[in-house]
């Protein structure tokens, strides 16, 4: 996965988060941790219940964290795909809740306005084989002429968002239904995996044929011993569990939003 979509998703999961972004710079971005944030990351678990027994205004902490490779010695905490830091990132947005309803935030000068409903779901695309990798992505489908959007959430983090509709406003009722939708932006997934090279695929096949063969080899004399066949069939099964390339799909959120013309409109055309 490319290091930009890492950074991304973190400088756009704290600002979704109202944390203040003090520092974002070449894979490199600090942040102010809400009240609510520092509770739910820092494990700082007394100096909370602390707070609120002598009913104190908390401080929340500032986090650096780094996910260029070339700045990974610097003062900061690096974040990379399989560290604990995203995978407790990951648990949180769960935690959270999956799905939402949103609704833009607009100045209708007191006249009735349409919204326009978007479905849009966050996935995390999981490579395993010799070598392991996790892809983000972000899809938007309106589901009216069912236009698709990505990245969806570089859009969404830019606009004023709120769990209640504004004055004036009213929502459009989907012509596409939210399965329907869902199975297109899946079935877009799927093609969009069928343009991937797999050269590490095959790579994973054949180092999983090499690493057979060398414990085969080592095994060759016990085809009698019955105690060391089942040591052999059960390292085979380790090996092929390490080593065999799979691909999955993980929704890690998702949502309806429900968006204005004029955003829309802006919406597709620089999608």
């Amino acid at each position: 996965m490319a290091i930009e979509n890492l950074h991304d998703f973190l400088t756009d999961y704290f600002t979704a988060n109202h944390c203040g972004i003090l520092e974002n710079e070449n894979g490199k971005v600090t942040i102010q941790l809400t009240d609510e944030m520092d509770e739910l990351i820092m494990n700082r678990p007394f100096y909370w219940h602390y707070i609120k027994q002598i009913g104190q205004q908390g401080q929340p902490m500032k986090v650096t964290f780094i996910t260029n490779p070339d700045r990974r010695d610097e003062q900061g905490e690096w974040v990379h795909f399989g560290s604990p830091r995203l995978h407790q990132i990951f648990n949180t947005l769960g935690q959270q809740g999956k799905i939402t309803r949103q609704f833009e935030q607009v100045d209708t000068a007191m006249q009735r306005s349409p919204l326009i409903p978007w479905l849009v779901i966050n996935l995390k695309i999981i490579y395993r084989g010799k070598h392991k990798k996790d892809e983000l992505l972000s899809y938007g489908l309106q589901l009216i002429n069912g236009t698709l959007v990505s990245p969806m959430m570089d859009k969404l983090i830019k606009l004023k968002l709120h769990t209640g509709i504004p004055d004036f406003c009213y929502t459009i009722t989907p012509l596409i239904r939210y399965k329907s939708g869902y199975q297109r932006i899946i079935r877009y997934v799927e093609k969009y995996l069928n343009t991937k090279d797999y050269t590490w695929a095959k790579e994973s096949w054949e180092h999983l044929y090499e690493e057979g063969k060398l414990l085969e080899y080592f095994y060759k004399d016990v085809s009698t011993d019955g105690e060391k066949q089942e040591q052999l069939k059960q390292s085979l099964s380790e090996i092929e569990k390490r080593f065999r390339p799979n691909i999955s799909i993980d929704i890690v959120n998702g949502g309806i939003f429900y968006l204005s013309q004029q955003t829309s409109n802006t919406i597709s055309s620089n999608g």
